[in-house]
């Protein structure tokens, strides 16, 4: 009962140490899974509130390189805080903040020079950040705008989406990003409330959709519901398809891969990269019958956070963390 009182503890600790932003899931398990070396170079395509770069970079000499990516504007102010112990990101010469979104990780390097990589980190999802934010639109605990954008410099609000898509087109994100069984059920009440008036709040939402989910399940329902259209909004499977190949290709033999995952479509994605090589899962072999796969999985089954993380974040309550390497 006391490792759990200390360790829930330390985390109320690091939630009030300047990283109210974001507190990092599976911290330790995954820079630790990276096996950082020497005078190597790493990446971390989701910078967020800065947890998992300053622990690489604290694993790191002189002659190391970390690249940090975040679309977000508010994750790169996040380099200038200081921390209690003096640490701070920004001007370690060693560090380099990309601000764009990790599908363009092949583009950067080039531009950085950049051929090959030793450790690839990616903690996927939103931030606690995106969701406490009342003005940002991902949770349904507050009446803000529809938007859910994770990069407000452009692209369409989740309100341009239920206010513009067609029934048919609604129903379908819904079901492929969301897994609601009642996804036409739940496009067309969309529908017949735009025909009112334009949604655009989240209580706009949940007013036009709350008679299509039993009881029973309405929070987990609305939470997918509102998990669709944020990943429609950011294009993130997409996103996640081109950074997990463009890693395949930067990373050297030896190098390793370690992704955090939140929902079953990031999870089967990822599962399917590091064990095939593809997104697929297409199992391929050369003309001797031996396989293709271009990693080899550090750890058979996923690591998840422990209980006592569960209990102190709750967010980390459905992360999975898979590690692989290079051949």
């Amino acid at each position: 009962m006391w490792c759990r009182e200390i360790f829930v503890t330390l985390y109320a600790k690091l939630q009030n140490d300047n990283q109210t932003y974001h507190v990092p899931v599976l911290l330790k398990e995954s820079v630790d899974g990276l096996a950082i070396g020497k005078g190597g170079v790493y990446i971390d395509v989701t910078f967020g509130g800065g947890g998992h770069s300053r622990d690489m970079l604290s694993r790191m000499d002189a002659d190391a390189r970390l690249f940090s990516f975040d679309q977000d504007a508010d994750a790169e102010r996040n380099a200038e805080v200081t921390r209690e112990d003096g640490t701070r990101l920004a001007g370690d010469s060693r560090w380099t903040f990309v601000r764009s979104n990790f599908r363009y990780l092949k583009n950067w390097m080039r531009y950085y020079g950049v051929d090959g990589v030793d450790g690839i980190l990616a903690d996927l999802g939103v931030s606690s950040h995106h969701f406490d934010d009342e003005s940002r639109g991902f949770s349904f605990r507050f009446d803000a705008p529809l938007d859910m954008r994770m990069n407000k410099r452009g692209g369409k609000t989740a309100a341009d989406i239920v206010n513009e898509y067609d029934e048919s087109r609604l129903a379908d994100v819904i079901y492929l990003y969301g897994e609601l069984k009642q996804s036409r059920k739940i496009a067309a009440s969309i529908v017949r409330a735009r025909a009112e008036k334009p949604i655009v709040t989240t209580q706009d939402l949940l007013d036009a959709t709350r008679r299509c989910f039993p009881r029973e399940r309405e929070k987990k329902d609305v939470t997918r519901l509102f998990q669709a259209l944020r990943i429609e909004v950011n294009h993130e499977m997409d996103a996640l398809r081109e950074m997990l190949l463009a890693a395949g290709e930067l990373l050297k033999p030896g190098g390793r891969l370690a992704v955090i995952t939140y929902h079953s479509l990031e999870d089967r994605m990822v599962k399917n990269v590091m064990k095939t090589g593809n997104i697929e899962g297409r199992r391929e072999q050369d003309f001797f019958g031996r396989s293709t796969a271009p990693y080899n999985l550090v750890s058979g089954k996923p690591i998840v956070p422990m209980e006592e993380e569960q209990i102190a974040n709750p967010r980390s309550r459905s992360a999975k963390l898979r590690i692989a390497e290079k051949r």
